[in-house]
């Protein structure tokens, strides 16, 4: 086995259990709790993460991988808080999202790999507590100059830690690709990479042809259908027993790219979001999987893609 970095200290990978592959416990931009506190109900997310972990936690949640970086208002007090008070281990992550800060763009790669390196070596603002995995991301209309200079820097990161990369991509415009190629220039092994929000649309040519470059696909958007055009969580659901049926059972994970709504929002957008998504991070157990079993995925394959996938995928080949 390995050893993989949680918000509580280093863990063998064997206790990684039912994993979440990409959430967030909240969700906000950079520097906001700092200087406008007030926008930010910290102590009632804290509540309701709770609330809702313990939640998941007793159906069977054992881990989930929250990929908030810098620029979406990480709080990784907040996440060790949480994982304290519910059992559920939390891998916090460095890298960039998309907002990605404007004095990068005149710095080279190695600097900024060097300040993601630190983050998973020594630790996150001070706290002690280390990063476990490397976030990027792009989107609509591909890989900006910007987002470039990230990836390059995660690259080079992952080279240098081991430490895996999770991406954010738009997949209608076939952003893995763009990901792919620049993370091989710089040396990533595929086997270390997973290419999030991968079903954002139903092309099986594309994922296929990510698979075939060797990365992990990340079936992380469900229910879905919050962007226009993009599937809702029956034809997700079809998506993911298309790739079983496939024979890509052992290089696939599910997960919903969720967040606590409450406190971040005013009152009628957050009762927009329970309603979106009453089940929080229960809904894949309660929903995709009874789905998918109802379509005779068998036990075993629904542990190897939430149990054993990500163990393999932290540790590596």
């Amino acid at each position: 086995m390995s050893i993989v970095n949680t918000v509580l200290g280093p863990m063998d990978t064997s206790e990684l259990g039912f994993t979440l592959s990409h959430e967030h416990l909240a969700t906000n931009a950079a520097g906001i709790l700092k200087t406008y506190p007030e926008l930010v109900d910290r102590s009632g997310i804290i509540e309701q993460a709770n609330a809702t972990l313990k939640e998941a936690y007793r159906e069977g949640l054992r881990t989930i991988i929250d990929v908030s970086t810098i620029d979406l208002g990480r709080d990784v007090e907040m996440m060790r808080e949480v994982s304290k008070a519910t059992g559920v281990h939390i891998i916090a992550a460095t890298g960039n999202h998309l907002a990605v800060p404007r004095p990068f763009l005149d710095l080279a790669p190695e600097v900024i790999a060097d300040l993601y390196v630190r983050e998973i070596e020594i630790g996150i603002e001070g706290t002690g507590i280390k990063a476990g995995i490397i976030k990027v991301a792009s989107d609509e209309g591909g890989v900006t100059t910007a987002q470039e200079i990230v990836l390059r820097a995660a690259g080079q990161a992952q080279v240098r830690t081991g430490v895996p990369i999770s991406t954010h991509t738009w997949s209608p415009d076939r952003v893995g690709d763009e990901q792919v190629r620049i993370l091989m220039d710089e040396g990533v092994d595929m086997d270390r990479v997973y290419i999030g929000h991968s079903n954002d649309d139903m092309d099986m040519s594309y994922l296929i042809g990510l698979l075939k470059k060797g990365v992990w696909l990340g079936l992380d958007r469900f229910p879905g259908g919050r962007r226009p055009g993009t599937p809702f969580w029956e034809e997700r659901t079809q998506l993911a027993k298309q790739l079983i049926d496939a024979g890509h059972t052992n290089r696939i994970m599910l997960s919903h790219d969720h967040s606590v709504p409450k406190a971040r929002y005013g009152l009628a957008v957050q009762e927009d979001r329970v309603k979106y998504n009453p089940d929080g991070y229960n809904f894949i157990t309660r929903n995709v999987l009874p789905r998918l079993m109802d379509q005779g995925v068998s036990e075993d394959t629904i542990n190897q893609i939430m149990v054993e996938n990500p163990r393999r995928f932290f540790e590596g080949k």
